[in-house]
């Protein structure tokens, strides 16, 4: 499959390429960025809302030198393209088979996934339905236990419990916006400054796409369902004891620190560390997310080419 655009390459010749694709994929054209030896072992980068695979952008290159490291957009999401003919429900099972879908398309035999936000109820999906698939999670503020959920999650807690258009009207107004968008980013971070207008602008900008807003609120109404699984995915944490590291922004206002420590329930060797920064930790602490990451792999044998994944 030839690359749609180049996206990053270094003068010295020493960091990975990272190229940008399209593939057909449970009948949606999934966008994703890829880099890293065919031949090395899969990391999955999943994101979150209302975020694309653009998040990864300072991430990619610095693992891509030991991993294929492959980064796709949900559908809702970034450059992903969902046909109108396709009638596509927005729920999470809907973007866990999606996802599903398009590791079947790459021929991804196994991987290790990293969740973050939306993109932890989505793999987790896939975790549970393959299990013999996922080598390893790194879950940076992707949450699955109660206890995780902070206090901001309240205006959407109502419009669970009262899906009335009173409610997803105040969703609308007071998250879906430039500066609900721009929040998410910055709160939390010691210096704001050091955080890349870019990030929050093109999300900004792709939720202002006609009908997303809709789509957006559609999945925060079902992320209700995601709650509903949290105990199928801890029975999957109980039974299968993946390799598992929380690194986690203890400063962010929806999946709060007590998530992170949850893990070490049913995985007692869940490593699990934290940083002094908001949500997007990767936007302030890429450098030691990305160490911390090839560590952590490499401590459970998962490095070089080690082991084979399908190639396209």
């Amino acid at each position: 499959m030839s690359p749609v655009q180049a996206e990053q390459t270094s003068s010295a010749g020493n960091v990975p390429l990272t190229s940008v694709h399209k593939t057909e994929a449970d009948g949606i054209q999934v966008f994703y960025r890829s880099a890293g030896d065919p031949e090395a072992p899969v990391l999955l980068l999943l994101h979150g809302f209302p975020s694309s695979s653009f998040m990864f952008r300072n991430l990619i290159s610095r693992l891509a030198d030991e991993y294929r490291v492959i980064a796709p957009d949900l559908p809702g999401f970034g450059f992903t393209d969902v046909p109108e003919k396709r009638k596509y429900t927005y729920s999470f099972e809907a973007l866990a088979g999606t996802i599903d879908a398009f590791t079947e398309a790459l021929g991804l035999k196994s991987y290790a996934i990293y969740i973050f936000d939306y993109g932890a109820p989505t793999g987790l999906r896939l975790a549970f339905s393959h299990p013999e698939r996922v080598t390893a999670i790194v879950s940076q503020n992707g949450n699955a236990y109660e206890e995780g959920l902070g206090d901001a999650w309240g205006p959407i807690r109502t419009y669970w419990a009262q899906p009335t258009p009173a409610n997803r009207e105040v969703i609308r107004q007071n998250i879906l916006n430039f500066e609900g968008t721009r929040w998410q980013y910055t709160h939390g971070v010691a210096n704001p400054e050091v955080v890349a207008p870019e990030s929050y602008t093109l999300d900004a900008a792709l939720l202002e796409r006609p009908g997303n807003k809709d789509i957006q609120l559609d999945l925060f109404l079902d992320y209700a369902s995601n709650v509903k699984l949290y105990p199928k995915f801890q029975e999957y944490f109980r039974q299968s004891k993946p390799p598992l590291l929380a690194i986690w922004g203890k400063n962010d206002p929806f999946f709060i620190p007590a998530g992170a420590d949850a893990f070490r329930k049913d995985i007692p060797n869940a490593q699990v560390s934290f940083l002094d920064t908001g949500h997007f930790a990767i936007e302030t602490h890429v450098l030691e997310i990305a160490a911390a990451i090839k560590g952590f792999l490499k401590a459970n044998h998962i490095s070089g080419k080690s082991q084979k994944a399908g190639s396209r």
